[in-house]
């Protein structure tokens, strides 16, 4: 079964990987700064409001892009540290084995959960470094613990996988992007998934910060408007151990289903919840953990349970999975690995197309390298995509994450929500797109 969120975004013809459009995307003006002072629209600005393209220079280019990664090597995200590090790798390996001009270094540093204040002494090191651009968070709250400072440095944040809308209309000078789609198409992919399903009422644990609770009220948006009714919506905070009140609460109210809007914290909650007597069929999982629990579950615990998940197919995506493996031959989940990938390759695409390394320069290009505009030719891959900025031609970049095509906010237009149901065995698969 499939749930589809399309959005009437006017697209050329794509030769190859494609996308949904996504829902309502909006054309909103850029805001002023933080201070409340009035900025001046700069050129790129300027080019971006009104459609037409900034000038490619043509000729060869001499430069080497520093990038840093807050990934997340520990925390409640920690099992999307590998395949986004990963795409990472295999990115900058692609790029720099071109050889058309730009070389580009890659520091890796952990990005932790809000626990901690480990994504501020990365993000710390990292400036301290001269990078560029930084790619990451995976948390949504995390980013937005360090935002602020990496904006205030004129470096480029670039996250693969946050999903909050908070960052749609963030004060952020143009610096912040993401290859992950609003939760607004997740919300209402996930919502109308569980109504088509049968369910008439559902129950929600969510945790408390800018993903959960964002996702959590684009799904009840979405489920009531099919006429469902939302009877319980339990929050928990990032860093509890203990959910008997958060499961006595959702339980309580008997939910036909109950939707899981967690990180980590499922592997906790998913036993106690079907020892508890609710059928493991009728949970359902997000991005934030659709996981490999055959290590975690005992068999059939949740047989038969659905998620969601951005993405494209990846066992559609062939050589990018090959290549993604042989990266790191353990991958055994490549949540978020494409998306992490296309942050890379569109950093040094609009580095290569600046003719420069400064981070508002690369900011400004990110739109147009994108095919978000410019009417670029459509190429999906970097050599491709540099030979035709070498002669001065505009290009319009397609990854194995979609079509992309950024919009003034640096959010995505056009994305896949992927429908996935658990195996006997704790692993899952594949059912559908939304």
């Amino acid at each position: 079964m499939s749930v589809i969120a399309k959005a009437s975004a006017k697209r050329s013809a794509r030769a190859a990987w494609t996308g949904i459009a996504l829902a309502g995307v909006s054309a909103l003006l850029l805001t002023a700064c933080s201070s409340g002072e009035t900025t001046e629209p700069t050129e790129s600005d300027e080019a971006a409001a009104s459609g037409d393209a900034l000038p490619i220079e043509p000729g060869e280019r001499d430069l080497t892009l520093k990038i840093g990664t807050i990934l997340p090597q520990s925390g409640a995200l920690a099992f999307l540290g590998p395949p986004e590090e990963a795409g990472v790798a295999l990115a900058a390996q692609e790029i720099n084995d071109a050889d058309l001009g730009i070389t580009v270094d890659v520091v890796y540093r952990d990005s932790g959960d809000t626990t901690t204040d480990t994504a501020t002494v990365s993000v710390t090191d990292l400036l301290s470094q001269d990078v560029s651009g930084i790619v990451g968070a995976a948390s949504s709250g995390v980013s937005k613990t360090v935002i602020d400072q990496i904006v205030a440095a004129g470096v480029v944040q670039f996250s693969p996988a946050n999903t909050s809308a908070d960052f749609t209309e963030y004060d952020d000078d143009n610096l912040y992007w993401r290859t992950a789609p609003s939760d607004t198409l997740q919300g209402e992919v996930l919502g109308n998934l569980i109504a088509s399903d049968g369910n008439a009422t559902l129950g929600m644990i969510v945790l408390n910060d800018p993903y959960g609770t964002g996702l959590a009220e684009f799904t009840k948006t979405a489920f009531e408007a099919a006429g469902g009714e939302v009877v319980a919506e339990e929050l928990f905070n990032e860093g509890d151990s203990n959910f008997d009140s958060q499961i006595a609460g959702v339980t309580a109210a008997n939910p036909d289903a109950i939707a899981l809007i967690t990180f980590d914290q499922a592997k906790i909650v998913t036993p106690a919840l079907v020892g508890e007597g609710f059928p493991g069929d009728k949970l359902y999982f997000v991005d934030g953990n659709l996981a490999d629990y055959s290590a975690d579950f005992a068999p059939g615990l949740v047989t038969g349970a659905k998620g969601t998940l951005p993405g494209l197919d990846v066992s559609t995506l062939g050589d990018f999975t090959d290549n993604l493996l042989s990266i790191d031959d353990s991958l055994t989940d490549f949540s978020y690995a494409a998306e992490s990938y296309d942050a890379v390759i569109l950093l040094a695409l609009a580095a290569y197309a600046a003719n420069s390394t400064d981070g508002a320069d690369i900011a400004s290009y990110l739109q147009q390298v994108s095919g978000g505009s410019g009417d670029g030719e459509v190429v999906t891959t970097f050599a491709d995509a540099a030979a035709l900025l070498s002669e001065g031609e505009q290009i319009d970049y397609d990854g194995p994450s979609g079509p992309i095509t950024f919009d003034e906010h640096g959010d995505p237009t056009e994305a896949t929500i992927g429908i996935f149901q658990y195996l006997d065995d704790g692993t899952y698969e594949r059912i559908g797109d939304g």
